[in-house]
């Protein structure tokens, strides 16, 4: 279970603790960053770098707005205190992700896109 896991990391007791409410998180969220760094891939290798930083710029002030609002206007779910910002800071990590994923797929998927990949004859 999560003790063999955590084991990898550490054996201190505060640590893992606050290391707990963090591990579904960060493993549900590897999916999404494959998707994210092969989208990336796709796009570079398009020569789309303004497009990627336009994206980057408006998925890093999204995440910047979710971290202010789980952090500061207290929008979270119960998390255990001394771990709040720590949780916090890794949400806001993932919903930037999302952003990048979504804005990335937007970009893919477009007809007007790097790629012919949904384009009909």
């Amino acid at each position: 279970g999560t003790d063999f896991l955590m084991d990898f990391f550490t054996t201190d007791v505060a640590t893992r603790n606050a290391l707990l409410p963090l591990l579904t998180v960060v493993v549900l969220a590897q999916p999404l960053n494959a998707f994210v760094f092969a989208a990336d891939g796709i796009l570079q290798g398009a020569s789309q770098f303004t497009f990627q930083a336009k994206a980057m710029a408006l998925s890093g002030s999204a995440a910047v707005g979710a971290f202010i609002g789980l952090e500061y206007l207290g929008m979270d779910n119960g998390i255990p205190p001394g771990t709040d910002t720590l949780v916090h800071v890794w949400y806001a990590l993932v919903f930037l992700q999302l952003m990048r994923g979504l804005t990335s797929f937007l970009k893919i998927v477009d007809k007007e896109g790097p790629i012919e990949l949904l384009k009909t004859p």
